[in-house]
């Protein structure tokens, strides 16, 4: 039996994809598909697909040319999978002429004719509007936006606002000279900035986060807004409610919580992999002696906790949920600001802890500990890209590598798009009530309930 065997992605399956699996199929008797999983696809910085795995999966099933289906995960497998399946003939289209004649040391290789005049890409610019965005605050972060945003399909930096009018123009120069596909222009104010554009990115100081979103949410704009959301829980809970009134998409711009990585981490975790979860650990911290920085102003909602809270705060609120009993926090204060800030939460059968510093150093590690093993994800933890889980006996251990592209603001936007264009109102990878959580716990120590000084 000869066996021929092909790859691709099949996203939005269309005709020049059925004519591939058909000539491939024509080479042998037996044809395995292999299916680029999600993550994969986001490696090779492709964060236009929208069909997930599954769905294109069984997109591939139903045009009853595959024998065979099976998922590629990882640079190599190819060679892998030739071994191992004892494939005869690697077909490809044309288009990739050339690319895999590699792989003729260890089968035939055949390039085969695509489909003149259809591709994925055609249909997505047939079927996308392109998602204009505005951005709100010209700082270091929303500088890494453009960027980061030039490689999700269908969107369009076009404006930008700060009260800085300096700090505006050189956001565009900088996008000029890095991105030069968007013609960012300068808005006057932020009803300006929110009336030019489909969906604002608000990247200003904490304070300025409700009244923006709040503003833009209500003239009818998506909103994708930088960690943390608000530092109040009724704050976070009306825009939401906002949201879901008017059917717009609301982000909490939680960098980690879209990143490939973590997902799979959280994915194994609740699998049940270390067993029950007791404890998580979760730490992040940077020394800072300029104080005159805006992350060290108290009147701009400076400190450690309201600057890097949110993050290990998210590991704990994804595995063990927002119903904590109790939580206690501990603080070291400098000129109106924690410089170290550390949180213990109660759950009914496990204790949670996150230590974050601006002022004080620590390990960034991320331990999560079970009853079967625990998880191990060095510093910086946040950019996940490698973690290991550990075992009683070293010989189960398993490590994970990842690949963590660029600034990793493109996992949010990607997700974010997403949403709009699938009319999903809530991300599983951030749900609401996580975010309205985290926003409870900045209130609590905003109000120093259970607080301590240090």
């Amino acid at each position: 039996m000869k066996k021929v065997i092909t790859y691709g992605t099949y996203d939005l399956l269309h005709q020049g994809h059925i004519n591939l699996l058909r000539r491939a199929k024509a080479l042998g008797d037996y044809l395995i598909v292999g299916v680029t999983n999600d993550n994969f696809d986001r490696e090779r910085g492709k964060l236009n697909v929208k069909n997930n795995v599954l769905e294109r999966v069984e997109a591939v099933r139903a045009t009853g040319y595959a024998d065979q289906i099976i998922i590629e995960d990882y640079v190599g497998q190819k060679i892998d999978d030739i071994q191992k399946y004892d494939v005869d003939i690697f077909a490809i289209g044309s288009d990739w002429e050339g690319k895999f004649d590699y792989l003729n040391e260890f089968c035939q290789v055949v390039y085969l004719p695509r489909t003149e005049g259809i591709s994925s890409t055609m249909l997505r610019a047939e079927q996308d509007n392109e998602v204009k965005i505005g951005i709100s605050g010209a700082g270091r972060i929303a500088r890494r936006f453009p960027k980061e945003v030039s490689v999700v399909n269908a969107v369009n930096v076009c404006s930008v606002y700060d009260t800085d009018t300096d700090k505006a123009d050189h956001f565009i120069r900088q996008t000029e000279e890095e991105c030069p596909m968007f013609k960012v222009r300068r808005s006057e104010s932020f009803e300006e900035l929110v009336n030019q554009v489909d969906a604002v990115y608000i990247a200003t100081p904490h304070l300025e986060h409700y009244k923006q979103a709040k503003y833009a949410l209500q003239q009818g704009k998506h909103v994708l807004c930088e960690t943390p959301l608000v530092l109040r829980e009724d704050q976070a809970r009306e825009l939401y409610q906002i949201a879901e009134e008017k059917g717009l998409v609301l982000l909490e711009a939680n960098k980690t919580a879209y990143c490939p990585a973590f997902n799979h981490l959280i994915t194994m975790i609740k699998s049940g992999l270390i067993g029950e979860v007791v404890d998580i650990e979760a730490s992040e911290s940077k020394v800072w002696g300029d104080p005159t920085l805006r992350e060290l102003d108290p009147n701009q909602a400076g400190g450690s906790f309201y600057e890097l809270g949110s993050y290990p705060l998210l590991p704990i609120m994804k595995l063990m949920g927002t119903g904590y009993q109790n939580l206690n926090i501990y603080s070291r204060m400098e000129n109106g600001v924690d410089i170290y800030t550390k949180g213990v939460l109660r759950y009914d059968k496990a204790v949670c802890s996150f230590k974050v510093g601006l002022g004080v150093k620590t390990e960034g590690n991320l331990v999560i500990s079970g009853t079967k093993g625990y998880a191990y994800v060095p510093a910086p933890w946040w950019k996940t890209d490698y973690f290991e889980l550990r075992y009683e006996d070293q010989n189960k251990n398993k490590k994970f590598f990842y690949s963590w592209d660029g600034e990793g603001l493109r996992y949010e936007v990607q997700e974010f798009i997403s949403c709009i264009y699938n009319h999903r109102l809530n991300s599983a990878r951030l749900r609401r009530d996580e975010s309205i959580a985290m926003a409870r716990v900045m209130e609590q120590f905003a109000e120093r309930t259970n607080f301590m000084e240090i």
